[in-house]
């Protein structure tokens, strides 16, 4: 896996950032720092949102001469399946 973090534990660590500054507790400097971490797994998040919504867009889309209107289960009873494989992607 790249060094990427997941998407949950990046949004899990964001509402922890979320919390701590929230709480007042915490120093100019050291509310800047936590807020930076927090802009940094905010970007993260939403690129690998980005991403996903990419991948679902492009496996949700016709194929070349299929009719877009025509219902999904029709779709899959005229192709046979295929895999595709990501090559980024490597299951953990």
């Amino acid at each position: 896996m790249k060094n990427e973090l997941k998407f949950e534990v990046a949004l899990s660590k964001l509402e922890e950032i979320v919390q701590k500054l929230e709480s007042g507790d915490l120093s100019l400097e050291d509310s800047l720092k936590v807020f930076e971490e927090g802009v940094t797994l905010s970007r993260n998040c939403a690129k690998i949102l980005h991403d996903a919504e990419k991948r679902v867009t492009r496996l949700t889309a016709p194929k070349e001469g299929e009719d877009p209107a025509m219902p999904e289960k029709e779709i899959q009873a005229e192709r046979p399946l295929q895999i595709e494989e990501d090559s980024e992607e490597a299951p953990e």
